[in-house]
């Protein structure tokens, strides 16, 4: 099964979840994002997730995103795998 949510890395440290959904939004519906913080330090971790309405929305925006400027940072894109749960 395809998947309809991306990860999203090299993220500057103070893009928040808001700007993310911002920028892949043109591409999209975005019906989620995060973007992954420590736990002590409430810092970003440099990556998050952003979820689409469709595969084909995601498909459309990892094109278009991966290795584009965001917040002054090259970021990668690609399909986020899902981890199985024990």
């Amino acid at each position: 099964m395809e998947t309809k949510k991306l990860f999203v890395g090299s993220l500057s440290w103070g893009l928040t979840w808001q700007d993310l959904k911002e920028a892949f939004g043109q591409h999209g519906e975005v019906v989620y994002t995060k973007v992954i913080t420590d736990r002590e330090t409430g810092r970003s971790k440099g990556f998050g997730f952003v979820e689409f309405a469709s595969v084909e929305e995601a498909s459309a925006a990892k094109e278009a995103m991966d290795g584009a400027e965001l917040d002054g940072r090259a970021i990668k894109v690609d399909f986020a795998e899902e981890k199985p749960r024990d």
